[in-house]
């Protein structure tokens, strides 16, 4: 459970009422003093695009109609700038979130490294914290010292900047992200953005997910395509896609984003991508065999997938208030949903003869944050990824509780 989302849990445990005062009010009273929007037509969702930016995104439930035709430009691409990718076997990465735990994944990522066996990744994907990870992991181990700076020198004054009551009552958010900006645009600088772009040219895929909350679906943003794009403000929508990726819905505001459906132009709301889901690899409805087929790929995959959180959380009574109740049935869906993601994952291997690697914080620590970013507890956990990966990581093979018939061999 990300610190962050726990401290708001544990808050609204302790002022229910207060909680209720913000509902009623936000509800009745707040329309004035809220983001004016100018919101997409349901009948234009499915059309509605970033003006100027091929393949910039798909929803992350369901095949692209131009499927083929990304496929086709994948091809061109690795046979122009990369034709060695045909014929190795791929090493694919999926980062979920996590907030602060994220440090954990950090950790692995660095240790790996120093191990000397971490592959270069064809495709990365990133959801929250993930996502601020995501484009690191992608570039390789030259960015490992950024990583482990952005994950243990900051503290809590660095992401976020808390708001006085009466914001919190007629706004859209508890905190201002405004710090979380300015470290986005601290590590996502142009050069960064070229080098992306660069290895999208070779073939090479680094995706991000956000949630779009109109439409109530996950989006995928093919980061790659837009910092290829030339679009004088890619490095704008990129930074965006990120602090939308980890925006918590009710602590961060929301991130709004323009697009356009019929010449018209509209915004759309994203929020945290594990609002949808947790961590990703690619819609399941997309067919692995075909698209190899098509790209002329002639070997299996390996999809490792780093999981910034425990998979259980600690055993605590509920009292049998309405706050106490509350907090624990969020925890608990969030703890099932993010193993339904692994699961969901795993079956898509099985199906598309991919090799699953799943790492997590194992459920000897036990090391508690004193705050959403707590520089400390940060440090330990990187610490611990690191050591673990270091040594070798002894990645599970199958989603927590699964049961195969090799395992009683």
């Amino acid at each position: 459970m990300p610190p962050l989302k726990k401290q708001l849990i544990n808050f609204w445990k302790r002022f229910p009422i207060f909680f209720g005062i913000i509902l009623f009010l936000t509800t009745f009273y707040g329309c004035a003093t809220i983001h004016k929007r100018n919101p997409v037509p349901e009948e234009k969702v499915s059309i509605a695009k970033i003006s100027g930016i091929q393949f910039c995104r798909m929803w992350g439930d369901a095949l692209p109609e131009d499927f083929d035709s990304r496929l086709a430009h994948a091809k061109a691409q690795i046979e122009n700038n990369n034709p060695a990718m045909l014929n190795i076997s791929h090493n694919y990465l999926a980062i979920s979130g996590g907030g602060s735990d994220g440090a954990f994944g950090a950790g692995v990522l660095v240790g790996w490294t120093a191990n000397g066996n971490r592959p270069t990744f064809q495709m990365v994907t990133g959801i929250s914290t993930g996502a601020l990870i995501a484009p690191f992991a992608f570039l390789g181990s030259a960015y490992d010292a950024q990583l482990q700076e952005a994950y243990t020198t900051i503290s809590t004054k660095d992401i976020l900047k808390k708001r006085r009551p009466l914001k919190i009552l007629t706004g859209d958010a508890a905190v201002d992200s405004k710090p979380f900006k300015q470290l986005i645009a601290k590590y996502i600088t142009p050069s960064i953005l070229k080098e992306i772009a660069g290895e999208y040219m070779k073939g090479r895929r680094l995706y991000i997910g956000t949630t779009n909350l109109d439409a109530k679906r996950p989006v995928i943003w093919n980061i790659g395509a837009i910092a290829s794009s030339g679009h004088p403000d890619a490095i704008k929508l990129v930074r965006s896609v990120m602090l939308a990726s980890a925006s918590i819905p009710g602590i961060f505001p929301p991130v709004y984003i323009e697009v356009e459906a019929d010449g018209h132009r509209y915004d759309e709301i994203h929020v945290d991508g594990g609002t949808a889901s947790q961590v990703f690899m690619y819609p399941g409805k997309i067919d692995y065999a075909y698209a190899k087929r098509k790209l002329g790929m002639a070997l299996k995959g390996r999809v490792f997938i780093i999981r910034n959180s425990r998979l259980q959380t600690d055993w605590e009574m509920v009292s049998p208030k309405i706050g106490s109740i509350a907090k624990e049935s969020i925890l608990t869906l969030i703890m099932t949903q993010g193993t339904g993601d692994l699961y969901r994952i795993f079956f898509g291997t099985q199906r598309d003869g991919i090799e699953y690697n799943l790492a997590y914080i194992p459920e000897t620590f036990k090391v508690k944050p004193e705050e959403p970013f707590d520089r400390k507890y940060m440090n330990k956990l990187f610490d611990l990824g690191y050591d673990l990966a270091i040594r070798g990581y002894p990645w599970d093979k199958s989603p927590p509780g699964f049961f195969s018939i090799t395992d009683k061999k």
